[in-house]
């Protein structure tokens, strides 16, 4: 195990050098510009996302589709991630996650536009889309259609499964003492009953869950904060000045590198809200829409709530906590700065990530089944589920490095791709921005 973990470490380390980062933050800041800070449509598409109407053809709503990814995204990134990625690059990694979190928008917005409208309809009538299709039919390219599938498929397992497994198992053993096999039966059950219902089994699921998650976990942070507000300011100021220098304003600290708050930065920011991975756009495709910057508008929000809303409360409650000086990294940091509040606070922590966890496992499970889908057919999916209900076990009871490293390495490949198509259509992208947007007719029904 150990010649494993670090095979896998050598591994991300080589993955995740300059050549990735710079190719996912200048996608991030390229298609920021190309679209004239679409960021500045984030109230609009927020009011949008609301809505729980059929507006076309599809297979949930636009909300539906909204709290999946949502589900997809806000996992152990926002929780242990953040911890991780301050343990490991410094205060400085929290700005470089927020940055990849503001600029990531652009690309959310991207990929869900190319999603919709490369979308098919399978022969089940339910609609299959993502950047495999965008790449097949929008770039003409089967080879890295397949190329995506088969990593997504597999990735699957390692950043919407065996992470998420493993981090609600840590914690529930360490605050309450629960053997991780009992925590691994209890996941893999509630899981395979949900999944099998499929996609809307799914949103349906996640549409009552997300927004009672989210809620209860910020408002925990925000507690949190309060308590400790006299902090904040230092906090923000280490915060900013770690990003640049690469050394922490106090002692007791051995600080990193600025590539080393860059690298873990952006990597946990990237596993956080899945910006530039192509995996939110898989289920952007199944949205009742009329057009598809439409729903390309809705999928953008999911970044902006991930990162630059819940990964910044976390990341200021991790800092102000100072546990991160005591060489604590993963769950127990994020335990031991939520310990501030007695009693409730490790209650927070504790059914924010279960439910964190939950949502996640179930939002990827529907992601890696429709890239095994696009490899295979509609056969593979009852198989893909049996073994996805398998992982959630055996991530229960495995170790958080080898699990961590395996998503980082995985993450890091599946995104190559789906910025290839990003860049290669980015024209693609502007002329339905300017057809839907730009020129007022957002309410224009697509092909209409």
């Amino acid at each position: 195990m150990q010649s494993l973990e670090a095979l896998l470490a050598r591994a991300s380390d080589l993955v995740w050098g300059p050549p990735l980062l710079i190719l996912l933050f200048g996608t991030h800041l390229f298609l920021t510009v190309r679209l004239k800070f679409i960021q500045t449509y984030l109230p609009r598409a927020i009011r949008l996302s609301f809505s729980r109407e059929k507006e076309g053809d599809g297979d949930v709503t636009q909300f539906g589709a909204l709290t999946t990814a949502l589900a997809a995204t806000i996992g152990t990134g926002n929780i242990v991630g953040v911890a991780t990625a301050v343990a490991a690059g410094g205060p400085g990694a929290v700005l470089w996650m927020w940055l990849t979190g503001v600029f990531g928008v652009a690309t959310k917005y991207s990929e869900a536009v190319l999603a919709v409208k490369y979308r098919v309809k399978m022969p089940n009538g339910m609609m299959a889309g993502g950047p495999m299709y965008a790449l097949e039919r929008g770039l003409g390219s089967k080879p890295l259609g397949m190329l995506f599938a088969a990593l997504t498929a597999v990735a699957a397992f390692g950043i919407g499964n065996m992470t998420q497994a493993n981090s609600i198992s840590a914690l529930a053993n360490e605050t309450f003492g629960v053997s991780p096999w009992v925590t691994g039966i209890i996941m893999t059950v509630l899981t395979g009953i949900v999944i099998l219902g499929g996609i809307t089994s799914i949103a349906s699921v996640c549409e009552k869950l997300v927004p009672f998650m989210a809620a209860f976990y910020i408002l925990g942070c925000v507690i949190l904060i309060v308590m400790h507000v006299e902090r904040v300011p230092e906090t923000l100021g280490l915060i900013f000045s770690s990003a640049f220098s690469g050394h922490a304003a106090v002692g007791g600290f051995l600080g990193a590198g600025v590539m080393q708050a860059m690298r873990f930065g952006i990597a946990r920011g990237l596993f956080s809200n899945e910006s530039g991975l192509g995996s939110a756009p898989i289920v952007a495709a199944a949205a009742q829409t009329k057009n598809p910057v439409r729903q390309a508008l809705v999928s953008a929000t999911g970044t902006f709530w991930d990162t630059v809303v819940v990964c910044a409360l976390t990341g200021i409650v991790v800092v102000n906590s100072g546990g991160w000086q005591q060489g604590l990294s993963g769950s127990a940091l994020t335990k031991f700065a939520f310990e501030d509040l007695p009693v409730v606070g490790p209650i927070v922590l504790t059914v924010g990530l279960l439910t964190f966890v939950f949502s996640t496992i179930l939002g990827w499970a529907y992601y890696g089944e429709k890239a095994a889908e696009y490899l295979f057919g509609l056969g593979v999916i009852k198989y893909y589920r049996m073994l996805w209900v398998i992982a959630v076990m055996t991530g229960s009871v495995s170790t958080l490095t080898a699990v961590w490293s395996f998503s980082d390495v995985a993450n890091g490949l599946m995104a190559v791709p789906n910025l290839i198509a990003l860049l290669a259509l980015n024209g693609v992208i502007v002329s339905e921005t300017r057809d839907y947007l730009w020129s007022g007719n957002l309410d224009k029904q697509s092909g209409s």
